[in-house]
């Protein structure tokens, strides 16, 4: 079997997200077009809440993404990477992004 060697890439965050606790989106920014339109992203985001808000895990494969998320009272943050992009990049962002709702207030 021969393994897969992907060519370096700035874009290794494909989506960023901050939920609030019912799913709905307060911040959504996606850098490419695996989701193009408003009503797939939104989809998306119901669905990766749906699977994820009464977990206790921080990082989960869904729709072939690699989704690392962490929650804050009332808020959910997620970064949405490749299938193969290391959890440990992705969970630095969303580490960084958590910290970041706090100093605008948002947790």
């Amino acid at each position: 079997m021969e393994a897969l060697i992907l060519e370096p890439s700035l874009y290794t965050v494909k989506a960023i997200l901050i939920l609030d606790n019912d799913g709905d989106r307060l911040f959504a920014k996606y850098y490419d077009d695996t989701y193009p339109s408003v009503k797939e992203q939104k989809a998306f985001e119901k669905n990766i809440f749906n699977k994820t808000h009464r977990t206790d895990s921080e990082i989960a494969l869904l729709e072939g993404l690699t989704v690392v998320y962490k929650s804050s009272i009332d808020l959910y943050f997620y970064v949405i990477g490749s299938s193969y992009e290391n959890e440990e990049k992705c969970r630095k962002a969303s580490t960084t992004g958590e910290h970041g709702g706090a100093v605008l207030g948002c947790g």
